[in-house]
C-alpha cells in the first residue's frame, strides 16, 4: 500500500448530522445484524461499495470455489441492496485505500464504515487507511460484525492471552453477552454521484473464468449462497437438525453437520444470530428435560467458540500463519517431498479413508469436519509434510476456506498448540475408518475401484487374501495404490522426528547459552498461558470521531512475540488390533483428550490473507492437467530444506482447478 497517497481534506464544517456515509463490505455480506450498515443508515445517506484488490491477496488469493460462492453472495447482496434503494458499487483495484480515496472525491462522504477484521494483514491495511483518512479529518468507525466477543475483551485472571481453548470458551460462557441482533434497515438513502468512478460490474472481477464455469455449475446444484439462504439454513438446522447433533455430527458420509460454515466465513450469517438461536433452543430443551438436546446445543456451540478462539488466537499472535505457536515445532525437521504431497492431494496415499476424503474435496471444495482432521493428521504425522503446505491447500480448494479456522486446526493436528494433539500421536487411518465409516459406504461413493471391496477389508484392503482382491477387481499397485507409507516406519519415523527436533533445539539453546536452561516438563501438568501482547489502538488527535466499538491494534512488546514452549510430551504409543480380530475396532479404538469434540477447520469462516512476514513461505501450488488431475508447481520457500533438483513438471495456471 502506498503510504504516500494524498488525500483530500475535509473540513468539520462540511460534517453535518445527515452525513454521506461510504459503507465498505467485506466479510459481511448481509443486510441484518449488520453493524455498520445500521449506523451508516442512522446516520444519513449510505454508499455501498465492495472493493476487489487481487495483488492484496498475494499467496492467499482466494481458490476457484470460493471466488465462486463470493460471486453468487455479492450478486444476492446487490439486488437486497437494491431492494432498499441503494446500489452496491463494485471496484477491481491495485490499492484499496485508493479506490476508497476515489469514492470520497467522487461523493463528498465524510465519513467510512466497515466491520471488523482480524488477520494481520487487514489489521496493518484497516489502520493504515484510518490514519490516512483520519489525517484529512474524515471520520472512520469500526465495528465488531463477525464474532460474539472481540479479541481483546477475553483475558484470563493475571490479565494475559488464553492459549488453550477450553478456558478461553470457559470465560466466554461466563461473561455477559449483549443480546442485540440488529434488524436490516427498513430503507437506504443513496449518496449522490458527483463525480466520476471507475466502477465495474461483478463479471468484470474476475472472479471467475470460463474455464471454471462448467465445473462451478455443478455447486450451485447443491449450495445456495447469499444471506437470505443463509438464513434459511440456520432455520432449518436449529428446528430440524439441531438436537441429533450429539450423534450425527460424526458420520463422514451426508450432511451430518450444520454446513453453516460458508455462510459464517462470508459474513452472510451473523453469529450472535447463530448463537442465539441455539441457546434459545437449549434453555427450551432444558425444561423439557431433553437431555439429548442439551448435549448436541453444547457441542454445536462449542464448535462456534472454536471460530471465534481461531480469530482470538490469529490476533493475539500474528504470526501463527507462518510458524507455530510453540517455539520448538520451529526446530521440527519438515520432510518437503512433493511428490509425497502430490500422492496425498490426489487421493493416492493407500490409506481408503484419507484418499477418499481428499478425492471428495477435490471434486467437491468439502469435507466433513471428521474427514478434515484424519487427512490432515495423515499429511503431518504419517508424511512429515510442513503443515503449512496443507493449511494452503485447503486455503485453495475448501469451498469454506477460512485462514483462521484453517490455522487453529493444522496447528492443533501437527502439535504446535498447548493443548493440540500430542507431537507423538499418530491415528491409524484402518481404525479411524472403523470408527467413523463402519459399512465402508463412503469409501465406496470416492473410491470406484474399492466399491466391491467386503466391509472387513475396505479400510485395509492390503491385509485382504488374494481371491477378495481378485473378486473385488482390486489390483494393488495398479488400479488402487499400496500404502505410502507402513504404519510401524511412520511412527518410526516421527518418533526419529521428534528426537532430532529436540536435538536441534537443545543445540541451538547451547549456542547461545551455556546450555544449562533447558526445561524439560510433563505435557500432563498444567500449562501457563504466555503474556498477552500489548493491545493498543494508535489514535490519531485528527480524527473528528472516535469509537469505544473501533478496531484494536496487537502490540507486541516480548521478544518472542508470545511464543510458547511445548512441554515435553510422554511417548504416545497409538491403539493396535488385535491379530486375530481385524475388524473389532470400536472397543480398542481409544481416544484422546477432546478428539470428539474436535471440530477442526469445518465449523468455521472468515478470511483471506496474505504474509506480513518478510520470511514469506510458499508451498507447490496446485494446478490442473489435461486430463483434470491436479498437478505441482514447485516454488521456493523458507522450510529451511533446499530442494536438490527442479521439478520439472507441466506449467499451467496454477490457479487453474482450485
Amino acid at each position: 500500500m502506498n503510504s504516500n497517497t494524498s488525500v483530500p481534506s475535509v473540513s468539520p464544517e462540511n460534517m453535518s448530522s445527515s452525513s454521506k456515509t461510504i459503507v465498505w463490505f467485506r466479510r459481511d455480506l448481509r443486510i441484518d445484524d449488520n453493524p455498520a450498515l445500521a449506523a451508516a443508515a442512522r446516520d444519513g445517506s449510505v454508499f455501498p461499495v465492495y472493493i476487489w484488490c487481487p495483488k492484496e491477496e498475494e499467496q492467499f488469493y482466494p481458490g476457484r470455489v470460493s471466488r465462486w460462492w463470493l460471486k453468487q453472495s455479492l450478486a444476492h447482496l446487490e439486488q437486497s441492496l437494491k431492494f432498499l434503494g441503494s446500489e452496491l458499487v463494485l471496484f477491481k483495484t491495485h490499492s484499496t485505500l485508493s479506490a476508497l480515496l476515489d469514492c470520497i472525491k467522487a461523493t463528498g462522504a465524510t465519513k467510512l464504515v466497515f466491520n471488523h477484521l482480524y488477520d494481520p494483514v487487514s489489521l496493518v491495511r484497516d489502520h493504515n487507511i484510518k490514519e490516512k483518512l483520519a489525517e484529512a479529518g474524515i471520520s472512520v468507525q469500526s465495528y465488531n460484525g463477525d464474532l460474539l466477543y472481540e479479541p481483546w475483551e477475553i483475558y484470563d485472571e493475571k490479565g494475559q492471552a488464553f492459549t488453550t481453548f477450553d478456558a478461553y470458551w470457559d470465560k466466554c460462557l461466563n461473561m455477559q453477552m449483549e443480546p442485540i441482533s440488529l434488524l436490516p434497515p427498513w430503507r437506504l438513502v443513496p449518496v449522490a454521484v458527483t463525480g466520476t468512478l471507475e466502477r465495474c460490474s461483478i463479471e468484470d472481477l474476475g472472479l471467475e473464468n470460463e474455464t471454471e464455469k462448467a465445473s462451478n455449475a455443478l455447486l450451485g446444484r447443491a449450495w445456495s449462497p447469499g444471506w437470505g439462504s443463509a438464513d434459511k439454513a440456520i432455520t432449518e438446522f436449529v428446528e430440524h437438525n439441531l438436537c441429533d447433533y450429539s450423534r450425527s455430527r460424526l458420520k463422514v458420509g451426508g450432511n451430518s453437520t450444520s454446513l453453516l460454515s460458508p455462510y459464517l466465513h462470508f459474513g452472510e450469517l451473523s453469529v450472535r444470530k447463530v448463537f442465539q438461536s441455539a441457546r434459545m433452543k437449549q434453555i427450551l430443551w432444558r425444561r423439557e428435560q431433553n437431555s439429548q438436546g442439551e448435549e448436541s446445543v453444547t457441542l454445536f456451540l462449542k464448535a462456534v467458540g472454536l471460530r471465534e478462539y481461531s480469530r482470538y488466537l490469529t490476533f493475539n499472535f500474528p504470526f501463527t500463519h507462518e510458524r507455530p505457536l510453540l517455539s520448538n515445532l520451529k526446530y521440527f525437521p519438515w520432510n518437503a517431498d512433493v511428490n509425497r504431497f502430490k500422492a496425498w492431494r490426489q487421493g493416492r496415499t493407500g490409506y481408503p479413508l484419507v484418499d477418499a476424503g481428499m478425492r471428495e474435496l477435490w471434486a467437491t471444495g468439502w469435507i466433513h469436519n471428521r474427514i478434515r482432521v484424519i487427512v490432515s493428521s495423515f499429511a503431518v504425522k504419517f508424511l512429515l509434510l510442513p503443515w503449512r503446505w496443507g493449511m494452503k491447500y485447503f486455503w485453495d480448494t475448501l469451498l469454506d476456506a477460512d485462514l483462521e479456522c484453517d490455522i487453529l486446526g493444522w496447528q492443533y493436528i501437527s502439535g504446535s498448540l498447548p493443548d493440540g494433539h500430542e507431537l507423538e500421536r499418530l491415528d491409524s487411518p484402518q481404525i479411524q475408518g472403523s470408527k467413523f465409516d463402519p459399512e465402508g459406504e463412503y469409501v465406496r461413493q470416492w473410491l470406484p475401484e474399492l466399491a466391491r471391496m467386503p466391509t472387513e477389508w475396505i479400510h485395509h484392503p492390503w491385509d485382504a487374501p488374494h481371491t477378495v482382491l481378485k473378486a473385488a477387481g482390486v489390483e494393488l499397485g495398479l488400479n488402487y495404490p499400496k500404502p505410502i507409507i507402513d504404519i510401524d516406519i511412520a511412527r518410526e519415523h516421527l518418533r526419529e522426528a521428534i528426537f532430532k527436533m529436540w536435538e536441534m533445539e537443545a543445540a541451538a539453546k547451547a549456542a547461545t547459552s551455556d546450555g544449562m536452561n533447558e526445561e524439560v516438563f510433563d505435557n500432563s501438568v498444567g500449562i501457563e498461558t504466555s503474556a498477552i501482547p500489548k493491545v493498543i489502538l494508535k489514535e490519531n488527535s485528527s480524527c473528528p470521531t472516535y469509537s469505544s466499538n473501533d478496531q484494536r491494534v496487537p502490540s507486541f512488546q516480548n521478544g518472542n512475540n508470545g511464543s510458547l514452549h511445548r512441554k515435553r510430551a510422554k511417548c504416545v504409543e497409538e491403539e493396535r488390533l488385535p491379530a486375530d480380530k481385524p475388524n473389532n475396532h470400536n472397543k480398542e479404538a481409544g481416544t484422546s483428550r477432546g478428539e470428539e469434540d474436535l471440530c477442526s477447520t469445518a465449523e468455521s469462516s472468515a478470511s483471506k490473507r496474505q504474509t506480513i512476514s518478510r520470511m514469506s513461505f510458499s508451498v507447490p501450488q496446485s494446478c490442473s492437467s489435461s486430463d483434470g488431475r491436479p498437478m505441482l508447481e514447485c516454488e521456493s520457500s523458507d522450510m529451511k530444506r533446499s530442494w536438490q533438483e527442479k521439478i520439472d513438471l507441466e506449467q499451467t495456471s496454477s490457479k487453474n482447478g482450485n
